[in-house]
Order: C-alpha cells, then sequence, then structure tokens
C-alpha cells in the first residue's frame, strides 16, 4: 500500500508517536472527524498497514542496562541451519531482535542484558553452543539519539 494520502500518512505517523492515543484527538490532529478517523484506520489495521499495538518498556527499567549489537555469521548457507539458528535465538529471552541482513554475516542481533557478566554467560552458553554460528562479533551501544521504536 504505497498509494496513501497525506492523511492516512499523517494518521500513522500520530500513531507511531502514540499508539494510545484517543480517536478522538487522533480526528483533531488530523483534521478529520472522529467517525471518518476511525473508519480510516480500520481500513489500515484491515489490510494490515497497522500490525498491531504494544507496549515499549524501558529496558533498564526491566533490569537490561546494556544493549548490545551482535553480528553473527553461519558455518553453512543451507535452510535448514538458518531455521535452526532463528529457533535457539527466537527462545533466548536476552534477544530482543533478530534480523536476517546481507553483508558479511548472515544476521544482526540486538541482545539487552542486565550486565558484561549476564552477556558473557549468553555469549558462551548460547550462541558458543550453537553448531550453526561461525562467527560472533560484539558491539556495545553506548547510546541511541535517534529510536523510532519507542
Amino acid at each position: 500500500m504505497t498509494d496513501l494520502d497525506a492523511i492516512s500518512r499523517n494518521i500513522l505517523h500520530q500513531l507511531e508517536r502514540d499508539g494510545r492515543i484517543s480517536n478522538t484527538d487522533l480526528a483533531r490532529k488530523v483534521g478529520l472527524s472522529a467517525s471518518a478517523c476511525l473508519r480510516r484506520v480500520q481500513e489500515l489495521e484491515r489490510t494490515g498497514l497497522i500490525k498491531g499495538y504494544r507496549a515499549v518498556i524501558d529496558p533498564v527499567v526491566r533490569g537490561a542496562a546494556i544493549t548490545i549489537f551482535v553480528m553473527v555469521g553461519l558455518s553453512e548457507h543451507l535452510k535448514k541451519d538458518a531455521q535452526a539458528f532463528e529457533r535457539a535465538v527466537a527462545k533466548a529471552s536476552e534477544v530482543r531482535e533478530c534480523h536476517n541482513i546481507t553483508g558479511s554475516v548472515e544476521y544482526l542481533l540486538r541482545v539487552e542484558v542486565s550486565d558484561l557478566a549476564a552477556y558473557k554467560a549468553f555469549h558462551a552458553d548460547v550462541l558458543g553452543t550453537l553448531p550453526q554460528v561461525s562467527s560472533i562479533t560484539s558491539h556495545i551501544c553506548l547510546g541511541s539519539p535517534t529510536d523510532k521504536r519507542a
């Protein structure tokens, strides 16, 4: 759905900023009546453009003070190996995102842990035990000045 008009784009923008905004406030911000706004939002949901709504949890408050981006290379480029790796990291609570990427490695993970000892344990006990993994490169996040997920 690439042919969105300005009002629908504005609705999406407002919902990205505040998914809990009331329909009345959203309608006011985008210049529609409440009923017209609701119909637009329902249509965006029905077509799958809006996939859902969620709470954004502060990782520090949750006990995950450190974010580490981990680049993982696989030994083989077989579908079964990729699927096995994806299943394994989906079970790891430390992995908040897993992206299959192009380039010198196959995966980019966003890992959140309480401290470096917790990351060392994850590195050794989870990633280090997967037979598909051939390389692991870790990048500790010092800050995120732009993060539009929240």
